[in-house]
């Protein structure tokens, strides 16, 4: 990080809006908002723009939270407790609180901030990133803000570059070759192309940098405005595009790479199966997300757990794991693991055999049960002998199964094959 861009940084604060649900996620987010999600074996999707933050030299940090989030709450208490004010550090935990009306709940991602100005103002952060909070990427930040300051925008937009046609699913951004954003097009059928790249178009990240006094401004209009929806995609950028100077900064000039990771890498873990995959890739030899980067650390809250441990060496009874991640906790009795992601307490008994299996902490897996594919919900207890990922029909009666034939099984849906 060069001294300009670590100074930039310091007069920065972030604000992360985590108050989504992520329905698409079914039953994995009854209890928790998306952001608490687990992932990677011992994080939280909330973690990783938590630590992009830390890690570009930003300690100033908000944090709007809304559905189911005791959760998130708890975690960011437990995790991210070390900001020292007298090093003029601090972490926000901002429910919604009816800070400005009588409306419970934040009504979109503009809403959010502008219930917070007060806030935000007695820090007096000369600029503010505004981030998404449930997207796994590594970024920094410091460097997407210096672009800012550089091009004097009104506005700086995070895009990831996306093959074209896949771009239909986001808000995509139509710019010159100097960046700048002509048009932002909600969810187009044909998307506008990259300057020079007829292949690829430039999707939002829900990334977002402006001076602070500049955005109070457009948030406080913004309020006054009975047809707004109150929202950074919807209302604040689109105006910002017709009447003022919005930057594209695309994901590639300021993502964070190891000599691993060969291209830059954002997930939107939005389904069960992006959840699993996700995951999952992860056990790849070489995976294309780093997570033993020491120089990009993801900062998270570690339970004090012994380490993982293997027991059982018979024939067909033989605690023994390959191309997986085990975290700490675990105890692997006379099972087989082939592709596995196991977080924090999980146990498997004798004669278990795993292959594909996503387990949340403090899952346990019964004797002989032979489990393919499948994400297990924190807690839950696999009975004995139960089988998942060989007869499609069975578990299609019995779990939520995917169109990609993963079962996501939850405490719940065990209960119900008891009764």
């Amino acid at each position: 990080m060069d001294t300009e861009s670590q100074r930039l940084a310091q007069q920065s604060m972030a604000f992360i809006l985590a108050g989504g649900r992520g329905s698409r996620l079914y039953e994995l987010t009854d209890m928790r908002a998306k952001p608490a999600m687990y992932f990677g074996g011992k994080t939280r999707i909330i973690d990783f723009p938590l630590s992009n933050a830390v890690n570009s030299g930003i300690r100033r940090i908000g944090v709007a939270t809304q559905y189911k989030a005791h959760s998130l709450i708890r975690h960011l208490q437990r995790g991210w407790s070390f900001f020292r004010a007298e090093r003029n550090e601090s972490l926000d935990i901002l429910p919604a609180s009816q800070q400005l009306g009588e409306d419970n709940w934040y009504r979109g991602t503009a809403d959010a901030v502008t219930q917070n100005i007060d806030i935000i103002a007695g820090y007096a952060p000369k600029y503010i990133v505004i981030l998404a909070g449930d997207h796994i990427y590594k970024q920094d930040y410091s460097l997407m803000i210096k672009h800012h300051v550089e091009s004097g925008a009104d506005v700086t937009v995070g895009c990831i570059e996306v093959p074209r046609m896949e771009a239909r699913a986001f808000g995509v951004m139509h710019v010159d070759e100097n960046d700048n954003i002509l048009e932002f097009v909600e969810k187009p059928a044909d998307p506008p192309a990259m300057p020079g790249d007829p292949d690829h178009a430039l999707a939002s990240m829900g990334i977002y940098v402006f001076e602070t006094e500049y955005l109070f401004e457009r948030l406080r209009e913004d309020a006054e405005n009975p047809g707004s929806e109150n929202d950074f995609g919807k209302d604040i950028i689109p105006k910002i595009v017709a009447t003022g100077k919005a930057i594209a900064h695309p994901f590639s000039r300021s993502c964070v790479r190891t000599g691993l990771e060969e291209k830059a890498y954002w997930r939107d873990v939005g389904t069960v199966d992006a959840f699993w995959q996700a995951n999952i890739d992860l056990t790849d030899f070489k995976p294309e997300l780093d997570l033993f980067d020491n120089e990009w650390p993801i900062w998270t809250y570690s339970e004090l757990t012994p380490p993982a441990k293997f027991i059982h060496n018979e024939e067909g009874r033989k605690g023994h794991a390959v191309s997986s991640m085990v975290s700490g906790g675990c105890i692997i009795s006379g099972s087989t693991l082939d592709q596995c992601l196991l977080f924090t307490g999980v146990r498997t008994h004798s004669y278990a055999e795993l292959n594909g299996v996503v387990a949340m902490p403090y899952v346990e897996i019964g004797r002989k049960a032979r489990l393919t594919n499948v994400v297990i919900d924190r807690g839950v207890k696999i009975p004995p002998g139960l089988i998942v990922g060989e007869d499609a029909a069975v578990d299609a009666k019995r779990f939520r199964r995917t169109e990609n034939g993963i079962c996501l099984i939850t405490k719940k849906m065990i209960d119900a094959l008891e009764t």
